[in-house]
This record gives structure tokens, C-alpha cells and sequence, in this order.
């Protein structure tokens, strides 16, 4: 999933499980962009989804 959303949408994230066994299905978004970016970002998600 996270290599799909790098490579299809230009998005990166962590998965879950890299946090500990809590984390085992889910991913991690850290915002910490400006605000134009987060923007583009959700744009390159919206598009990029779909076609998992």
C-alpha cells in the first residue's frame, strides 16, 4: 500500500507496524508541509486511490 502511494501519488507515508504491533494496519501521515503542498498531496491521493 505505501509503495503504491509513493509511486502512483507521489505521497509518502510509514507504515503502521514500523510503530509496534498496534500499528499492524494502519499507515502514518505526517503533515508537515505547507499548506499548498498538504493540498497537492490530497489532489495526487484522490487520483491515485481509486486505481488500488
Amino acid at each position: 500500500f505505501c509503495s503504491h502511494l509513493v509511486n502512483e501519488c507521489n505521497v509518502a507515508l510509514s507504515p503502521g507496524s514500523g510503530f509496534g504491533p498496534g500499528g499492524e494496519g494502519f499507515v502514518r501521515f505526517a503533515l508537515i508541509e505547507n499548506e499548498q503542498r498538504i493540498h497537492q498531496a490530497v489532489r495526487n491521493l484522490d487520483h491515485g486511490l481509486p486505481k488500488l
